[in-house]
């Protein structure tokens, strides 16, 4: 049985490199390979492969959004996300929102095959130093804080946050305020930095 996949990974090396990587398997045949998170959900709602293999940071939309954005349209792809960020805040969120894979991009080449089938098979892949790791240490920010946090550490104003988001002047300020709050910092800025370093962001 061949395992059909699509690669997302917005570096066009890495991606060349990847699917090459795959295709020289026997049994895994790369139907697709995508350079942002909307043309990858496209490919796989357009080719129902068995696995989506992604980055995290893309333009569009990110390898976790594309990830919940799978399970929420119930489709029978199992998603694996391949990224330099050995983050358990990302981990966590990777898990909650349905992958069934996190990899790192240093790991060994012949793992990468080895977790496509081991997640085609029903399995889970993910390192278990950073599995311990993710469920020590809990998100505190809500989908909105995150999300406004989110627009500020790009530059964005408090109005324009507002508009972009469809809410007023005051509520940005305290959804700013609270996750400012939770994670200790002195302003928004430090309140990114951190949520960023622990992949909360």
């Amino acid at each position: 049985m061949t395992i059909r996949v699509v690669v997302a990974e917005d570096q066009g090396m890495v991606l060349g490199a990847l699917a090459a990587l795959l295709e020289i398997e026997r049994d895994i045949e790369v139907v697709g390979q995508a350079r942002d998170g909307r043309a990858a959900l496209a490919m796989v709602t357009r080719l129902r492969p068995d696995v989506l293999l992604t980055d995290i940071e893309m333009p569009e939309m990110t390898g976790l959004e594309l990830a919940a954005e799978v399970r929420r349209l119930a489709m029978p792809t199992r998603v694996v996300i391949l990224t330099t960020f050995a983050r358990a805040g990302y981990l966590r969120r990777a898990l909650e929102v349905g992958a069934r894979g996190y990899l790192l991009k240093e790991s060994p080449s012949d793992e990468l095959a080895n977790a496509v089938r081991r997640v085609h098979m029903g399995g889970r892949v993910v390192d278990p130093e950073l599995a311990r790791e993710a469920w020590t240490e809990r998100d505190p920010l809500t989908d909105r804080e995150r999300q406004v946090l989110r627009l500020a550490s790009e530059g964005l104003a408090t109005a324009a946050i507002g508009n972009q988001l469809f809410l007023s002047h005051g509520t940005v300020r305290n959804y700013l305020s609270s996750a400012i709050a939770k994670l200790g910092a002195s302003n928004r800025v430090e309140a990114a930095r951190i949520a960023q370093e622990r992949g909360w962001l």
